[in-house]
């Protein structure tokens, strides 16, 4: 894929949409450098502006800033700089979760204060890695969905091509980037998916990473269809009568249960399908009976009613 074959995929695709600021979040990486380099040939570098995150985490760190800085301004992009070194609480275990919360905390501050929308440099590749991870991880169909191309204002334009063709973009367009060798530090779990998963899947299959992606673009679109039945069985409402409940099939109970608790916590609670029954046992207790199911929510069985609410968080 040539770099001109490269933006006329990603213009067709109408994420980058003209006329609305777009901040990019710019490592300096390989894949955040095409990400960065599109977006001015398609939007201009006057809607263009770029967000890079120093973390302080490596001795490369300085360099990598002063590297975007350069690149930044041979563009003609204006770059926020924010400094997150110090920032990391002491009970924050994982290293990379939180440095994922503060990025898109102020790429999403930055682009609402210009009511625009911001971009990461994610690619295919990059989507099979999370789908695998998030299967070994996680339970539910959600983690077979992968990344969303849109999110709010968060946009990834480049998840239709895959890594070999960010880098083959760069050396077109004689764009250097920075290797981050954390990327490759099987401390990670991110990194033994990329370094051990998936050359595995390969092995076995030389097509197991178009059929990842191929299988998670049918199920999203055959998401969009049970959620509609969910919502449909909803109504709008916040709560279901269990005797309603009890009368499902146990795939969309359960589907109706995932979605009231994650209403009420505003985040996943995939684990608390598995607890319709242990619900609707709460049914024939008579009073106002309560089952904790997770991710801070609890189930709430009162007058034949099922609804949820939100725990107080457990004092540290």
């Amino acid at each position: 894929m040539t770099a001109e074959e490269l933006h006329a995929r990603v213009r067709g695709e109408g994420m980058l949409a003209a006329g609305r600021p777009l901040l990019a979040m710019y490592s300096g990486g390989r894949d955040s450098t095409c990400l960065l380099d599109v977006a001015v040939a398609l939007l201009g570098a006057e809607r263009v502006s770029a967000l890079h995150v120093n973390y302080g985490l490596r001795a490369a760190a300085a360099e990598d800033e002063e590297h975007c800085r350069r690149r930044c301004e041979q563009l003609g992009v204006d770059l926020h700089v924010h400094a997150a070194a110090g920032e990391r609480p002491a009970e924050a275990g994982n290293l990379q979760a939180w440095a994922r919360e503060v990025r898109y905390r102020e790429a999403g501050r930055l682009a609402a204060e210009r009511d625009g929308l911001f971009a990461t440099g994610h690619t295919a590749s990059d989507q099979v890695e999370t789908i695998v991870y998030r299967l070994a991880a996680s339970p539910g169909r959600r983690a077979l969905l992968g990344m969303p191309a849109r999110e709010g204002r968060l946009v990834r334009p480049l998840l239709g091509v895959i890594r070999e063709q960010t880098a083959a973009y760069c050396r077109e367009r004689g764009l250097g980037w920075r290797e981050d060798e954390s990327n490759s530090d099987e401390r990670f779990a991110r990194a033994r998916v990329r370094e051990g998963v998936l050359p595995a899947l390969r092995a076995v299959h030389p097509a197991a990473e178009s059929n990842v992606l191929r299988t998670a673009a049918l199920l999203r679109e055959e998401t969009e269809l049970l959620d509609g039945l969910v919502a449909a069985e909803l109504d709008g409402r916040a709560s279901i009568e269990t005797a309603r409940l009890r009368t499902l099939p146990r795939a969309l109970a359960r589907m109706v249960v995932v979605a009231l608790a994650e209403t009420v916590a505003g985040t996943y609670v995939p684990q608390a399908g598995a607890r319709v029954e242990e619900i609707l046992e709460l049914d024939g207790r008579g009073g106002r009976a309560e089952l904790h199911i997770g991710g801070g929510v609890g189930a709430v069985v009162e007058g034949g009613v099922l609804e949820m609410v939100k725990l107080p968080p457990r004092p540290g």
